[in-house]
């Protein structure tokens, strides 16, 4: 599925006009959406619309005209001001006023201006009449305004919708707070959310159900803003076909979905055997941190994998004879701390990598002089897909200059702490606009970049994917070696890294979410996630 920015759907808006649908119809589409869906969702007949200036504001109003003569007690706050759009103005005008009840929500520059020179006046001459009054009159707009949502039934915010940026005004946050025990509809996009980034503001509207018109936007698939978002219905509002050839030439963003997925897996002919289906070469682990390469080859191996081969110290390889004995084992020398050292085992992998077809560096690795000469070393020598992961990417923040001596196709596989260690950023500016992070990477360095995370993104220098699956539950050291086990097992079969990259993700998450019916969000372990990729496939095959 196609999501899109607010800057692409102010293109696609403008682009309709010209193609023949006017912006009032567009609104009239919008807003009929909306009073369907309320009419169908049978939660209440009290509504109330907090309505914005703005032309999210005029959705409210076409919708609440149309609910007023289907029978509901129906309140439209214009909590900002007055409507000051031509679009927003005219839907208005059209309200039934002796149906609808219409609160001025909003605190008028008049009395603004009134409140700070009585405050002066206070000050200065002590004559506090004035200031009371106003003060009173202040009282009594909030408390008309809270009472009406105290009493509705379901409150729809329809005040900034794709258009916000910055903070919300503490009143407003304080309004919205009063509808969290109501059922609460936001319009196109919660207020206080960047739609584009996912970015939120301290007390943003926290909506059970977020009506999107055209297509959904890109910060609503990305948390915090996804959190807020609740289920979101996208709406046909009548843009035309023709119209998209405007955004055709943009970067396009897409959610990963079971079809795609499903069609991407090759069908495995009876004829074939286990050198059709590649080698991958595994350089993980150490002495303290054996699980990592443990897991990473047992993914692998449950994804398809031909042959995999672990490079690892002595106790690991050791492990991963009596749990995988599938795998070939390449033994490596290790320092007093049991790392991996370079001058005695570079010339062993350098000939395990000509044979390779896709290679996996780094869980559980360790940052240290000589693992970050094997990553160099790697990176430089390596003609198949490398994947890189957890201290790999640790020793690529040493020096970012590694990634110029690529002669391949090299995929990241940062959490938010490793990217921010990549861009020399911190953690909350990797959070604040998450796609942006990914893709000016991939950009900048020619590489696939899969952040991590809600939602995780998946980036390169021509297309972004954020995917659809997973939950809470995978939060456990040790799922970040499994999705690189597994995105690895299908680069070293053949796939091009943006589908390998695309397939592993998905069916990550896809084992995470089967893995979490079956233990529950607490109990679930990533080694569970692992037996539970059969189940996957066999999903993903059923598509």
């Amino acid at each position: 599925m196609r999501i899109i920015t607010a800057k692409e759907m102010r293109m696609l808006e403008q682009e309709s006009v010209n193609c023949g649908v006017s912006l009032d119809k567009l609104m009239d589409n919008a807003g009929n959406a909306l009073s369907s869906f309320i009419i169908n969702l049978n939660k209440g007949r009290k509504i109330v619309f907090l309505a914005g200036r703005g032309n999210n504001g005029g959705d409210c109003y076409v919708a609440a005209n149309e609910l007023v003569y289907n029978g509901f007690d129906v309140t439209v706050i214009n909590i900002c001001g007055e409507p000051d759009t031509p679009l927003a103005i005219n839907a208005f005008s059209k309200l039934p006023t002796e149906r609808i009840n219409i609160i001025s929500g909003y605190k008028s520059e008049k009395v603004k201006k009134a409140l700070e020179m009585a405050e002066i006046d206070f000050m200065s001459h002590e004559k506090s009449n004035e200031l009371e009054k106003l003060k009173q009159l202040e009282a009594e707009r909030i408390k008309t305004v809270s009472d009406a949502i105290k009493n509705a039934d379901i409150v729809v915010d329809g005040v900034f919708g794709t258009g916000f940026h910055g903070e919300l005004d503490g009143e407003l946050a304080y309004f919205f707070s009063l509808a969290e025990d109501k059922t609460t509809i936001a319009v196109d996009t919660p207020s206080g959310g960047n739609c584009t980034s996912g970015a939120v503001s301290d007390g943003t509207f926290k909506a059970d159900y977020t009506l999107t018109f055209g297509f959904v936007k890109t910060g609503m698939m990305q948390y915090p803003l996804k959190k807020h978002c609740g289920d979101i219905i996208c709406c046909d509002i009548g843009i035309p076909e023709e119209a998209l050839k405007v955004i055709d030439c943009n970067l396009k963003i897409n959610t990963t979905e079971k079809s795609y997925i499903s069609s991407l897996l090759k069908k495995r002919e009876p004829d074939t055997h286990k050198g059709d289906f590649g080698k991958l070469l595994v350089i993980a682990g150490s002495e303290k941190m054996r699980g990592a390469c443990i897991m990473a080859v047992n993914a692998a191996l449950r994804c398809g994998t031909g042959l995999v081969c672990a490079a690892s110290t002595e106790s690991t390889i050791n492990s991963i004879s009596i749990r995988n004995p599938e795998a070939l084992l390449l033994p490596m020398e290790y320092d007093y701390d049991g790392f991996m050292l370079y001058d005695s085992n570079i010339s062993e992998l350098e000939k395990e990598l000509e044979t390779a077809s896709a290679v996996l560096i780094g869980c559980g690795l360790g940052v240290t002089n000589d693992t970050y000469a094997i990553v160099s070393k790697i990176v430089e020598k390596a003609k198949c897909p490398v994947i890189i992961d957890a201290d790999g990417i640790n020793c690529i923040a040493r020096d970012i200059n590694i990634l110029q001596m690529k002669k391949t196709d090299i995929i990241l596989t940062p959490h938010p702490k490793e990217m921010s260690r990549l861009i020399g950023a911190d953690v909350s500016s990797v959070q604040s606009d998450r796609i942006k992070t990914a893709l000016d990477f991939a950009k900048r360095y020619d590489v696939t970049v899969i952040l991590k995370g809600a939602g995780t993104v998946i980036a390169d220098s021509g297309s972004c994917l954020i995917n659809t699956t997973g939950n809470s539950g995978m939060s456990k050291g040790g799922s970040g070696d499994v999705l690189a086990g597994m995105i690895a097992s299908f680069a070293a079969q053949g796939y091009c890294v943006s589908d390998a990259a695309a397939m592993g993700v998905y069916l990550h998450g896809l084992a995470g979410d089967i893995t979490a019916e079956k233990y529950g969000y607490e109990a679930m372990l990533p080694t569970d996630m692992i037996n539970e990729l059969s189940s996957s496939f066999r999903c993903l095959n059923e598509a």
